[in-house]
């Protein structure tokens, strides 16, 4: 059966026979219908791309001229006057009539989009990856249309390679995978699949710390070269990685524990508060906590001041408050809150356009903010952070509000920083990052006990008593900069 490669270097072939396809332009004839996918290519377009710019006196009698050896080359069993089966003509020019299963590009394309259990996905993209010898169409890289349809077929080549990795990681072969996907991210680092795949791969081979240490470098290379952060699945992954989540595993792949399990007791319920103005705003997040477990709702308030009464009658863990309200607005009432004898943690929750108080809300001392368009689970990992004692603020206004409020003069800001050694500096740096105390015990090679212990000692030594505060007094004192901010 006649064959055509075009994944290396470009040939057709009879069996284990190479044709001879004459020479450069020649090849390049063939190889312009190949990527057409058998529709014609009119005459006038082939000369065109053959010759870009300026292409010869003779070239339509060139052209003909390789279509006729070509055809020779392609049949050579057929009779002269004989009408060709293979290159055939088809007015205004010309097209390559062939079977998919016998060019290795369109083999190729058509596995890609295989679709299936793991084993069928991992089995077919293999075989797949083995059709290819070296770049496709090198040989004709001076010319434009070639140089684009490499383009194409090697970003499928990639997709292949990391759909088969996938794959593979659902079939339990984490640990085999890990040097091709070093080898896959250092050749194309800006890929976020392929950093997702080998931080997937290592943490799932036993290798926690290797696989957050491969995520701290697809930070780092994208903020180098884009001045990006990591997109939304690269900082999910990461989360979940620091809390182990159950889902990380592939399935089946945790034994049942035969051992006799000890029943520790649960957790008491973070009980909250919530204050908004708005009905429906309360309604909505009452459904939030109600379906998430470890959440207990205990009360509610229309505006600043029903929110401070409500809090000093229910004493909750947490509060949930709208920065603008009627009668007392939410700033002035988590200011009030936050006075109170063992107050609660506070979490604002706002909307763009009110960063004036954001900030304000920082100075006093609430431990992050929301917005109101967060989805359910942005919101849930609010409270978790603020009932571990870590501040969140959400990562679609840190970059702005910091940018814009960094470095304002403030005479109520605490002291300066001289006395503190270079590990407290460095805790700080990390802190106004926004990693939790997890993050930072990973990032450090220290326990989070250890962590815990240095952010309070911290907080005392400048007289605050939030770490949110921390993050503002970073970014006051020049220890950070609006540029650092996810480095």
């Amino acid at each position: 059966m006649l064959i055509f490669r075009a994944l290396g270097p470009f040939q057709a072939r009879h069996g284990d026979t190479v044709i001879d396809l004459g020479g450069q332009r020649q090849m390049a004839v063939l190889a312009r219908l190949l990527v057409a996918g058998g529709r014609a290519v009119p005459v006038s377009m082939l000369i065109d791309e053959l010759w870009p710019g300026e292409p010869p006196a003779q070239a339509l009698s060139t052209v003909q001229g390789y279509v006729s050896r070509l055809r020779r080359a392609l049949e050579p069993g057929r009779a002269p006057r004989e009408e060709a089966e293979v290159l055939v003509s088809a007015p205004p020019g010309y097209a390559l009539r062939a079977e998919a299963r016998q060019v290795d590009a369109w083999r190729f394309e058509d596995a890609v989009k295989t679709e299936g259990d793991p084993a069928t996905v991992w089995q077919r993209l293999g075989e797949a990856l083995s059709l290819w010898r070296g770049p496709a169409l090198a040989e004709f890289s001076d010319l434009p249309w070639a140089v684009t349809e490499a383009g194409r077929l090697e970003e499928l080549r990639l997709i292949a390679l990391e759909r088969r990795a996938d794959a593979g990681l659902a079939l339990g072969r984490s640990g085999a995978l890990v040097a091709d996907l070093e080898a896959h991210v250092s050749a194309h680092p800006l890929r976020e699949e392929a950093w997702r795949l080998l931080a997937l791969a290592l943490y799932r081979g036993g290798r926690q710390g290797d696989a957050l240490g491969a995520l701290r470098r697809a930070r780092a290379t994208l903020r180098e070269e884009l001045g990006l952060d990591l997109g939304a699945t690269l900082q999910r992954l990461e989360s979940d990685i620091l809390s182990q989540a159950a889902h990380l595993d592939p399935r089946g792949s945790t034994p049942p524990v035969q051992e006799s399990v000890v029943v520790r007791p649960a957790a008491p319920a973070l009980r909250v508060v919530v204050a908004d103005d708005q009905a429906l705003v309360r309604t909505g997040l009452r459904v939030v906590l109600d379906s998430e477990p470890g959440f207990q709702l205990v009360g509610e308030a229309e505006n600043g001041e029903h929110a401070i009464a409500v809090v000093r009658e229910t004493r909750p863990d947490l509060v949930l408050m709208d920065i603008q309200m009627p009668r007392l607005d939410g700033l002035t009432a988590a200011r009030r809150i936050l006075a109170d004898e063992a107050p609660p943690k506070v979490i604002m929750m706002t909307t763009f356009g009110t960063d004036d108080n954001l900030y304000a809300a920082l100075r006093a001392g609430v431990s992050g903010f929301v917005l109101k368009t967060s989805a359910p689970e942005q919101l849930i990992s609010a409270m978790r952070a603020a009932q571990a004692g870590d501040a969140l603020i959400d990562p679609a206004v840190t970059t702005r509000l910091i940018a814009g409020f960094a470095g304002r003069a403030n005479p109520s800001a605490p002291p300066g920083l001289a006395g503190l050694g270079d590990a407290d500096l460095d805790l700080m740096k990390l802190i106004a990052r926004g990693l939790t105390n997890r993050q930072i015990a990973v990032t450090l090679a220290i326990s989070e006990r250890a962590v815990g212990q240095a952010v309070s000692k911290l907080l005392d030594h400048l007289g605050l008593f939030d770490r949110a505060q921390l993050v503002v007094a970073a970014y006051e004192s020049g220890l950070v900069n609006p540029g650092d901010v996810g480095r």
